[in-house]
């Protein structure tokens, strides 16, 4: 607030107000709500689904393909020599109606690629149900 004071005598007091901070801090606020408001509201509508960590039971007509640190693989119990035994192995279960769920079993360690290998083989070959095993992060132990 600046308060002018005539010096001359004639005692009238004049007061303003400066605006223009004010003005700066509003606009400066305003660019800031332009630019959130897109992020805040989702450009795209999906109804996206809701997950639950229920476990499921095994069954016994079920495959279980691990893969080991080194990329070795194993159906069931039985160690796979490479690739094309394993798509062999899933060649044979196919067409079995209901089709069983192969179930993919990698080592913490494992490279990511081992792994994949196995998702695409299992896809190209056909196989509907895949699933991941993994240790309940409630349990915390390693088998």
């Amino acid at each position: 607030m600046a308060l002018n004071i005539d010096t001359r005598g004639e005692g009238d007091a004049m007061a303003s107000i400066n605006v223009t901070p004010l003005v700066d801090v509003m606009l400066v606020l305003l660019i800031i709500f332009i630019i959130t408001i897109p992020v805040i509201v989702p450009q795209i509508r999906l109804k996206l689904p809701t997950a639950t960590n229920v476990p499921t039971i095994t069954k016994p007509g079920d495959v279980t393909i691990s893969v080991a640190k080194d990329g070795t693989l194993y159906w069931n119990t039985m160690k796979l020599d490479n690739m094309d035994a394993l798509k062999e192995q899933l060649r044979s279960i196919v067409t079995l109606n209901p089709q069983p769920v192969v179930e993919i079993r990698g080592d913490k360690d494992t490279r990511y690629l081992y792994v994949g290998q196995v998702l695409v083989a299992a896809q190209e070959i056909g196989m509907r149900k895949v699933a991941f095993l993994t240790i309940p992060t409630h349990l915390g132990v390693q088998q």
